[in-house]
Formats: C-alpha cells, structure tokens, sequence
C-alpha cells in the first residue's frame, strides 16, 4: 500500500495527503471528546480611557498534533478584583472578546478563566488594563531597547511558553525607567511580531513576564504586526483617538525612530548605534542612565 501510494500521480497523493490529515483530525476529536482536555489561555493587554468602554481579546488553545488549536465555543469570564465584569464565548479560532467599562483610573490586573465547560479543564490567565487620564504624557518605549545587545537577534524577546532562555536587561534600563513613571509619564511598551503565529497573543504573555521578572514598570503592552509602516499607522491611530499626548518615543531600531521623526515626534535612541543608522534629528543616549537627560 505505502509503495503504491509513493508510486502514484500527485492528485493521488494528494487526495491520500487530505485523507491522512481528516484521520488526524478525527483522532484528535475523539481524544478531546472522551476526557477533558488541558486548554491554555492567552490574554492581550487593554488600554481605555475612564468610564469608557474597552474591548478586552483572549484566546483559548489547546497542543495538537499539528500544533497549536483553538478551542471553540466555549466559556470565558474576565474578572477584576475577583468579581466577574463580563463573559464571552470562544469562535472557532478560539478567540474572544469581552466588553465593559472600567470606573476606576491606572493600571489594573484582569483575569481570564475558563467558565462551567464540559470539555476543558479549568484554566486562567492575567493581563493588563491600562486606564488613562489623557491628558498625561505617555512615553512609547521599544523593548528591544531594554535589553543588551548581545541577546538581541531581533527586534523580539519572543520566546516559547516555557522557554528558560534569559535576555538580560540593560543596566540600569528598570530604574531609570521607573523613575521616569513614578510622577510624570504612563508607559507603552512596543514590539513588533514578525513571527507569532498566536496573532501577538503569546508574544504579549512573553514580554509581560519578562517585564515583571526584571522589575519594569507596570505599563499597556502593544504588539504589532504588518510590516515595517506598522508603527507608524499605530501612532496616526493613536492621535486620532485622543492619545495626542504620546509625543515622545525611546527606542533601538532605526525604523522606531523613523516613524517617530516622520511625525515630527521625538525620539530617543539608546545605546548609540553603529554609524550610518542614526536617523537624522533623533538624539542619542549611550545607556539608560543618559536617557532622562535627553527627554
């Protein structure tokens, strides 16, 4: 059988390939159907303003034998404070989005769980929710800008769930920056997907655990993707939607600090980059400790 199938015309072994693949499938749901299985959940970080309504994304999956697989129709709870503020159901993809109106203003912790499901065991996950007065100044930071160079091969800290691998922090970067939050401006964290196929989930989950374990500041977290102008949309989105106070930017790239210059925003660049990527009109700080000097 398997020589014939190797023997036989691409249509043939493309039917056989679909078929393989139903088997799969079907195996998988019969698993999933005869116990509960183990779903994780993956939350993105919100930003609104007070008494404002926000939209608030999560996704359910669960490990398959073709990889990650979202895990539809089924119940999600957001909580805040314990109590239940809102409920959704999974798509097909996995995805959920919640609706409500946060009443109280700064950064808040809101938690995702798994509701009363027959299929999959219980599961939760935290993310952030970022409340702003805005008229407060709001500093956009890279995170590749707070990491040492020589554990950066991109502009991503992405990392599998699990992953022990550690990128070091630039010396000094948490404490300058903290003090930079303490009193004046609420922080945006930016960092561009190229290579999530979680749709930025698993890279928001990443980045905020990295940012906790080295004693960042608590701020909104933004993942992007789309290529190289995604910054700069991101940015006219902001201003349009009232965030007109996001004026400056501290980055590593040249392409961060393009889109800022292209704005006629300001920008920072830290540490000092190679000759020959230095934008012009953008300043430069050789480490964190000069950054609060230059804004």
């Amino acid at each position: 059988m398997i020589a014939s199938v190797r023997g036989a015309r691409p249509a043939v072994r493309t039917r056989w390939a679909v078929v393989l693949l139903l088997l799969l499938h079907v195996l998988e749901r019969s698993v999933w159907c005869a116990d509960k299985v183990t779903g994780t959940l993956l939350v993105k970080d919100a930003l609104t303003g007070l008494n404002q309504s926000v939209a608030v994304e999560a996704k359910l999956i669960r490990k398959g034998m073709l990889g990650d697989v979202g895990l539809g129709g089924e119940p999600l709870e957001l909580l805040q404070k314990g109590e239940i503020v809102a409920k959704a159901m999974t798509g097909g993809d996995g995805r959920a989005v919640f609706q409500f109106t946060p009443n109280m203003r700064g950064m808040a912790t809101l938690t995702v769980r798994v509701g009363e499901s027959p299929r999959v065991d219980h599961a939760e996950a935290m993310a952030n929710l970022a409340v702003w007065e805005r008229r407060t100044p709001i500093l956009a930071v890279e995170v590749a800008a707070l990491m040492e160079e020589a554990t950066v091969s991109s502009p991503l800290p992405l990392l599998p769930l699990g992953e022990k691998t550690e990128r070091t922090p630039m010396p000094a970067a948490a404490d300058e920056l903290s003090k930079l939050t303490q009193f004046y401006y609420n922080v945006i964290y930016i960092t561009i997907a190229e290579s999530d196929r979680s749709d930025g989930f698993m890279t928001n989950e990443q980045i905020r655990a990295w940012l906790k374990t080295h004693k960042f500041p608590p701020g909104h977290i933004l993942v992007l993707s789309g290529g190289p102008d995604a910054l700069g949309t991101q940015l006219d989105e902001f201003h349009t939607g009232g965030w007109k106070t996001l004026k400056i930017g501290i980055g590593r790239s040249k392409a961060f600090a393009e889109a800022f210059l292209q704005r006629r925003l300001e920008v920072v660049i830290v540490p000092e980059p190679t000759k020959g990527e230095l934008p012009r009109k953008a300043k430069v700080a050789k480490d964190w400790k000069e950054v609060r000097r230059k804004l």
